[in-house]
């Protein structure tokens, strides 16, 4: 019995070491998802210096939360753990379509696969809504511009068919992707013939102005 008690003994401890970096990665994973949501509120507003700190500030935490835990792959590929990353790429993607600039990489933000694509598809989800906040602001050409890479990007995430169990559930998110995606097209399209309708309207005003004047 007392080489059981030992044995007892030394996995209690182990269990002590792992639940005390359990505790530690989900206090990480809720710092890094307020890290990436400020960025994104950053990045809506326009504020891309501040949005820009707070990706960097979340990447550090990213690294750090996921080295820690490399020797307990089970929480490392905990629904928490995965979530955050996959914000940390939602929040990435969704500063560079917002800026224009080149897509980051999952292994330049050390991120999986899985987190990495279904962070990309709920990206589209921001992009809709800063799309329609320039629309509100009567730019088009921007809001065309965004259309156009929400449905490229739709286009890329139905080609990747493999089992929920290794893309994380991406297969529901792309379908959240189509229908944010033409949901979109449709207020684009509206708000566009109405642009074209107040444009046909001022010019029949100056017509029949000018046709008053003779």
């Amino acid at each position: 019995m007392d080489d059981l008690q030992r044995i007892v003994d030394t996995i209690c401890e182990e269990f002590e070491a792992k639940n005390a970096v359990r505790d530690e990665t989900l206090r990480r994973s809720r710092q890094l998802i307020r890290f990436c949501a400020n960025s994104i509120r950053a990045s809506h507003r326009g504020d891309f210096a501040d949005a820009q700190t707070l990706l960097t500030t979340a990447r550090a935490a990213a690294t750090k939360m996921v080295t820690d835990i490399q020797q307990y792959p089970d929480l490392l590929y905990a629904g928490y753990t995965q979530d955050a990353l996959k914000e940390l790429a939602e929040a990435h993607i969704t500063y560079a379509l917002i800026t224009g600039n080149g897509f980051p990489t999952p292994e330049e933000l050390d991120v999986g696969p899985a987190p990495y694509l279904n962070g990309l598809a709920e990206a589209v989800g921001e992009i809709r809504r800063y799309l329609l906040d320039r629309l509100r602001q009567g730019d088009v050409s921007t809001s065309e511009r965004l259309l156009a890479v929400m449905d490229d990007i739709y286009s890329l995430l139905i080609t990747v068919d493999f089992p929920d169990a290794i893309t994380g559930g991406l297969r529901r998110q792309t379908d959240m992707v189509r229908g944010v995606l033409e949901r979109t097209r449709g207020d684009l399209t509206t708000a566009v013939r109405q642009e074209e309708m107040k444009a046909a309207l001022r010019a029949f005003g100056r017509q029949v102005g000018l046709a008053n004047e003779d």
